[in-house]
């Protein structure tokens, strides 16, 4: 079987990536097509015979394919899969529409429903003169979206909360299969350390909501330590007291570290399915999330973790003055996050192509 994968942009790394690094791990051969590639800002990609559109010849669209939205659908429409088998998206954005003909199967492993368009709408539109600014083009690229939403043959979500959006906006069926959690952190020792602060681990955009989390604990006068970069850092820092530490992007083993010596991981988002959650849990460390999303598959509520109800400062205030007061085991935290390792995704996914191909040679 002639297998490719493709993926929205080549140029940053997250959770996403991850999981093309497991799949690369199932299919070694798979060539990877996308519409951009920045290999300064995506130096993991290197072990993939990389495949671009050509957007990626336009100046500045490395690094901000955001200032081609019109172009980006023609990018990817643009590739050609005549000579694969399988065809195998991994997007949350326009990867899924790509044009295969009747003898490729394309699988979507859908991260979520391209979100500035559908469920993140009001975060990336807060103000009523630029959405209506934008409109014209929202309006084409919703119908384009959901035109090429049809196009692949199978849907896989990575969690029921994306499984749910999937059906809402698309009229799409899947099935779940949850992404892994990064095993370095399931592989570590852990240790008794003393912990005298709180963590966030966010890329620093604002539907992330790192802002709540500054504002709750600006309030709580408790030291709070963020991890991670994005368009938001300026603005972010400047509201910050002086008992909040912003200390970029890290290494894995820095990362674990304060993981560990961390009292709890803070995620006032709305994840689609939060692998910083399993990440802090491995490391037996407990999370105060957000009680809506993907935090509710990956959290076990008074064991590993704790929630607050509303998206406010009050009510995460009010979550970590409880979170305080009781006691969470680190061997439960990592119990937990177990569940998710690499090899259970990558047998789960196998299993998947393996009955879809079955039926569509039926």
């Amino acid at each position: 079987m002639k297998v490719a994968l493709v993926y929205d942009r080549v140029n940053k790394w997250g959770g996403a990536e991850r999981v093309l690094l497991e799949l690369h791990r199932i299919f070694p051969k798979a060539p990877l097509f996308t519409a951009v590639y920045d290999s300064k800002r995506a130096s993991w990609a290197k072990i993939f015979k990389i495949r671009t559109s050509f957007l990626n010849k336009f100046p500045g669209a490395k690094t901000r394919h955001e200032h081609y939205p019109l172009l980006t659908p023609l990018a990817f429409e643009s590739l050609k899969f005549e000579n694969f088998d399988l065809v195998i998206s991994i997007t949350s954005a326009d990867a899924k529409g790509i044009i295969t003909n009747s003898k490729t199967l394309h699988l979507c492993y859908c991260l979520t429903p391209t979100r500035w368009l559908w469920s993140g709408e009001d975060d990336y539109f807060p103000n009523s003169w630029t959405k209506a600014l934008a409109n014209p083009f929202i309006l084409y690229l919703k119908s384009w979206d959901q035109t090429a939403a049809q196009r692949p043959d199978v849907y896989l979500s990575i969690s029921k909360e994306v499984q749910k959006r999937i059906k809402q906006y698309y009229r799409r069926d899947s099935s779940v299969i949850y992404p892994p959690v990064n095993d370095f952190f399931l592989k570590q020792s852990l240790k008794k350390t003393k912990k005298d602060f709180f963590l966030v681990v966010s890329r620093l955009v604002p539907y992330k909501r790192v802002d709540l989390a500054i504002d709750a604990f600006n309030e709580l006068k408790l030291p709070l330590k963020i991890v991670g970069c994005g368009s938001q850092e300026r603005f972010l820092r400047s509201k910050a007291g002086k008992n909040i530490q912003f200390l970029g992007n890290l290494t894995d083993e820095q990362l674990f570290s304060y993981y560990q010596r961390s009292l709890g991981l803070i995620m006032p988002q709305k994840e689609d399915f939060g692998l910083v959650s399993l990440e802090a849990q491995a490391s037996g460390t407990p999370v105060i999330a957000f009680r809506k999303g993907g935090a509710k598959e990956t959290i076990i509520e008074s064991k590993t973790g704790a929630f607050f109800e509303k998206q406010t400062k009050e009510s995460l205030i009010e979550a970590v003055k409880k979170f305080e007061s009781k006691k969470y085991l680190a061997e439960t935290c990592r119990e937990n996050a177990l569940r998710y390792r690499s090899e259970v995704f990558r047998e789960e996914f196998k299993k998947a192509v393996r009955k879809i191909w079955k039926q569509k040679l039926i």
